[in-house]
């Protein structure tokens, strides 16, 4: 009897569980971040009290089976766990809310996207809606200040020119040191333009949804040879499934110098002439000099007093920026469209910039498995341009002329020399053009396809097209074209850069405790540049501006060049329990710029973390929400520099006027990357539910291996070799803060900080190499072993003799010896442009339907050489219009002060020294943004979706020490890696005000 009952439950039971395995069906959906909508990926998703699990891949998509009666539960690092019931639902779609907005934040890495609270790396990321009302022409400007590490720093106020971006300091003496920029997917063209034209104005950075930074070598070693100066990854927006969502804006604003120099007016300046000259016994010269620069006027009356100073800057300065976006899509296509204008009149005289975009981006689900789609972004920018800093026709440079010249003669012609101190650049306005017009494509295709559950292919394939044109014309009054009857050049540059990526993405969790995630697969990028250029003299009108009406073609040539670099990269992640995360990452390059001995590179990357706050004795803790630590440590390198550095080249030359061939380059086929090995310790932390969050960060990057023009002898023909070495390094540390310190219904306070501290030490040059001194005693800037790249290196200032009013110099700085022969004194470190600390502090308020943003950047601790100040602040020495501080010149015996006696002619403290160098440290009100958004009752009766109102302010207050126009300044015409921290009547940043409307329906 027993045994008939058991074998009666056995066959029920049997029954029931193939009764349960028949309700089972296939359950999937997408989960999204409630926080920002974007997919998560990695989400455990899990059937509760059974050991059935899945995960989310990259697009936050899942996949599992479930009974109609049991509970699946989803649960992510950073976000509240959820439960829901099947029901008799067969398509799940779920919104995690954030538990923790440290470990939540999707970012970008490299091929691929994770979330925060995953990373053991170090990247920073800044959302594109944050910079999208900032009226500058290119992003770098935009990012200013918003993350720690990341310096970035304008030349001037001209539009259109470059930026300069140190990633955890200046890795290189002579290679590139800017990061990689990635669009996309695709590595951007950055240099290569004509002249000082910066490729990335071309970018309309409306378009973009985010912008990472990736920093240390975990995160950027993906990126291998290309890595070591940081990698930008942007990424444009996309469409999303719903209702088509249209927007519009406009903003226009008014801007100005942030500030002017205070110079000579005509009384003073002839009170300060007339002396020099009379200190030399030469009053005669002077007064006779002072008649020619009156002209028509009489210097002695004063009836002329012109600002020569205000006619350098455009009184009509300003922006226009208007732009609209449509973007939307269903389960199979989704899309976002764009187009936009920008318009900027620069606050120098000639000098504005426009650019014309356009973009389209699409992907379709051809099915569940395989998915298409494509971004296109097209531009016309246009920018009229300026001289170089130290040119003539440079407008800054009108401040030389003397105050007493008018503008004009008596019969409306623009004073010209030798009635004019120096060339009135005036004319340029009148009689020259220089427009550089920049035609832009970048675009890629992509296909995606789920081999399996958990297995992705992608392939993508991206060009980004240049075609530069520039037209230079300087008329038969100008100072180019005034002994050639006229000057005009033609360039043109097309650079055709293309890039096909092809990888597998793999994603699973074995037994809902091991979260396994990889990439793998190869890139292949090639670089095409065609350049050229013709110039002409003697043109019969100054109307006619082509080099067709030129009678005569002096000079022209072209070049072509190009470079390739073909990769192999994986990286695997791997997840224990939600505490432990390890990341391993390795690129295999091999490049065209490197010798046949060295043409391949391998740069592999490990990093740990532990979530600490995941932990039994710590979870759940009110006080403390996360706590998490990471290390990293790997090898990434660096291969900016000439594209046939490491062949024997030759060059063409004629003899008799026979051509031939003559050797140019010394071939060196071991030639090979500069190498970047750098240790990042980090923490992390969020407290009191995160009302507190932030990070800590150390690193120190060891570069070696450095791309250097080495001396070589004689006996070989050539004076200099590409070589492999000297050691740099950097080390330093991060902090980023971030609090919410009011959190109320009507009323939201936030605040965000970023400190950083870079320290840069040059370790090693080539055997038995010390130094490399500044190239000119006009110049400070030089390269020594323990030193930061780039150290001013001259002469130290000491002072006025008060018995005679001589400049003095220190012979032993120590000793307090000093001496008026400049050519007696030690050369000494006289200051470091690179700064010992910069960051920045945003605080972000919301009043009901008010909303207010204001960010301070600042820089502390560089140095800045005026080398323009051995003309404008040399007490007297020539003619140049002076700056108002040169009237504390010394003039009798026992006078204290900084400014030697004035000498016409004598040089007298004017010799590049210490003198001119001061503190370029700052604190700046970069942006000021209020905005007012309508409540939804006057939307709804208007039929809009949201229309917001709002002022914005640039460059609004700075609070510095410096005495020349601008802090934030290194002179164009020098600006390199080691030529740094230098000014030299280069433009003033803009002051920049402006009011705008965005339209949503």
């Amino acid at each position: 009897m027993r045994k008939v009952l058991l074998l009666v439950f056995v066959l029920a039971g049997l029954m029931l569980q193939n009764e349960a395995r028949s309700q089972q069906r296939q359950i999937s959906g997408r989960v999204i971040s409630g926080e920002d909508s974007d997919p998560l990926p990695g989400v455990n998703v899990v059937v509760k009290g059974t050991t059935r699990g899945a995960i989310s891949d990259l697009d936050g998509r899942y996949s599992i089976q479930a009974d109609q009666n049991e509970i699946i539960v989803f649960s992510f690092v950073g976000f509240t766990t959820q439960e829901i019931a099947v029901g008799n639902r067969s398509t799940i779609d779920i919104t995690l809310s954030p538990d923790s907005k440290t470990l939540g934040e999707v970012v970008v890495v490299g091929y691929g996207s994770t979330t925060k609270g995953d990373l053991t790396g170090n990247i920073a990321s800044v959302k594109g809606e944050a910079l999208a009302t900032i009226p500058v022409p290119n992003f770098q400007e935009a990012l200013q200040g918003r993350m720690a590490g990341v310096f970035v720093e304008s030349s001037s106020g001209k539009l259109g020119e470059g930026v300069k971006v140190r990633v955890r300091g200046t890795t290189s003496i002579s290679g590139g040191n800017d990061p990689l920029y990635v669009i996309d997917g695709i590595p951007m063209t950055t240099t290569g333009a004509i002249g000082t034209y910066n490729p990335l104005s071309d970018i309309n950075f409306n378009d973009v949804e985010s912008f990472e930074v990736l920093k240390d070598a975990s995160a950027s070693a993906i990126y291998g040879a290309r890595a070591a100066n940081g990698v930008v990854l942007i990424t444009t927006k996309s469409g999303t499934k719903g209702k088509t969502k249209f927007n519009f804006g406009i903003q226009r604003g008014v801007a100005s110098p942030t500030r002017l120099r205070e110079f000579l007016n005509a009384s003073e300046y002839v009170e300060l002439m007339r002396e020099a000259g009379a200190n030399v016994d030469d009053l005669a010269f002077v007064e006779s000099r002072l008649t020619r620069y009156s002209g028509w006027a009489d210097w002695r009356t004063g009836e002329v007093d012109t600002d020569w100073q205000q006619e350098a800057f455009n009184p009509a300065a300003g922006t226009l920026n208007a732009n609209f976006s449509a973007s939307g899509g269903d389960e199979k296509t989704r899309f976002f469209f764009s187009g936009a204008y920008d318009k900027q009149d620069g606050i120098l005289i000639r000098n504005d910039f426009e650019r014309i975009s356009g973009r389209l981006n699409l992907d379709h689900s051809v099915s569940e498995r395989f998915l298409i789609g494509a971004n296109f972004g097209l531009s016309r920018t246009q920018n009229n341009r300026l001289a170089g800093d130290n040119q003539f026709n440079n407008p800054i440079q009108l401040v030389a002329l003397a105050p007493i010249t008018p503008i004009r003669d008596l019969n409306g012609q623009l004073y010209d020399r030798p009635t004019a101190t120096y060339y009135n650049n005036l004319i340029d306005s009148e009689n020259a053009k220089w427009l550089n017009t920049s035609f832009r494509n970048i675009s890629n295709l992509f296909g995606e396809y789920k081999l399996l559950s958990d297995l992705k292919f992608r392939s993508e394939f991206g060009v980004d097209v240049m075609n530069q044109n520039e037209e230079q014309f300087f008329g038969s009054r100008t100072n180019l074209g005034l002994s050639t009857n006229g000057y005009g050049r033609s360039r043109w540059t097309r650079i055709f850069n293309y890039n096909t990526n092809n990888y597998f993405s793999y994603s699973k969790v074995f037994n809902n405790i091991h979260n396994i995630e990889a990439v793998g697969g190869m890139s292949f990028q090639k670089s095409e540049r065609n350049s050229t250029f013709v110039e002409g003299q003697e043109f019969p009108l100054d109307e006619l501006r082509t080099l067709e009406s030129a009678a005569r073609i002096v000079g022209g040539s072209s070049f072509e060049t190009s470079f390739s670099f073909l990769s192999y990269f994986t990286r695997v992640n791997y997840k224990y329990g939600d505490k432990y995360l390890a990341t391993i990452s390795a690129r295999y390059d091999g490049s065209s710029r490197f010798g046949e001995n060295n043409k391949y590179g391998f740069f592999p990357a490990a990093s740990v973390g532990w979530i600490l706050s995941e932990e039994s004795f710590l979870k759940g803790n009110d006080k403390l929400s996360l706590l998490k630590l990471r290390a990293s440590y790997g090898l990434t390198g660096n291969a900016e520099i000439g594209d046939f550095d490491h062949l024997g080249l030759y060059g063409a030359t004629s003899y008799a006027l026979i051509s031939g061939l003559r050797p140019t380059q010394i071939p060196n086929p071991n030639l090979t990357w500069e190498k970047t090995v750098q240790l990042d310790l980090g923490i992390e932390f969020a407290l009191f539910r995160d009302r507190i969050t932030g990070e800590l960060d150390f690193y120190d990057k060891n570069t070696s291996d450095l791309l250097l023009n080495v001396p070589v002898p004689a006996t070989t023909g050539f004076n200099v070799q590409r070589q492999n070495v000297g050691k740099m390094q950097n080390y330093g540390f991060e902090i980023v803060l971030n609090s919410v310190n009011i959190a109320r219904q009507n009323f939201t306070w936030n605040t965000s900080i970023n400190f950083a501290r870079n320290i840069n030490r040059v370790r090693e040059l080539a055997a038995g190499q010390t130094s490399i001194p500044p190239s000119s005693s006009r110049f400070l800037n030089g390269v020594f072993i323990d030193q930061s790249i780039g150290v001013f290196y001259g002469h130290a200032y000491a002072g006025v003799d008060p018995t005679n009013g001589d400049a003095l110099y220190y012979i032993d700085a120590q000793r307090n010896e000093t001496t008026n022969d400049f050519n007696e004194a030690e050369r000494m470190f006289v200051g470091d442009p690179n700064p010992k600390f910069f960051g920045g502090i945003t605080n972000n308020l919301t009043f009901k339907n008010f909303d207010f943003s204001v960010m301070f950047q600042g820089v502390y601790g560089n140095d800045i050489f005026d080398g323009g100040g051995g003309f404008f602040a040399a007490n007297g020495d020539w003619f140049d219009n002076s700056t108002r501080d040169q009237l504390r010149r010394w003039q009798n015996p026992g006078d204290i002060t900084d400014v030697p006696q004035a000498r016409l002619g004598e040089c007298n403290g004017c010799n590049p020294s210490s003198r001119y160098i001061s503190d370029g440290s700052y604190l700046r009100l970069r942006t000021l943004t209020l905005g007012y958004t309508l409540k939804s009752s006057q939307l709804e009766k208007l039929k809009l979706s949201t229309v917001r109102i709002f002022f914005t302010g640039q460059n609004l207050l700075t609070f510095t020490k410096y005495k020349g126009w601008d802090p934030e300044v290194n002179a164009d015409y020098l600006a390199s890696n080691i030529f740094q921290g230098n000014d030299f009547y280069s433009a003033p940043q803009a002051k920049v005000f402006s009011l705008g409307l965005n339209v949503g329906f």
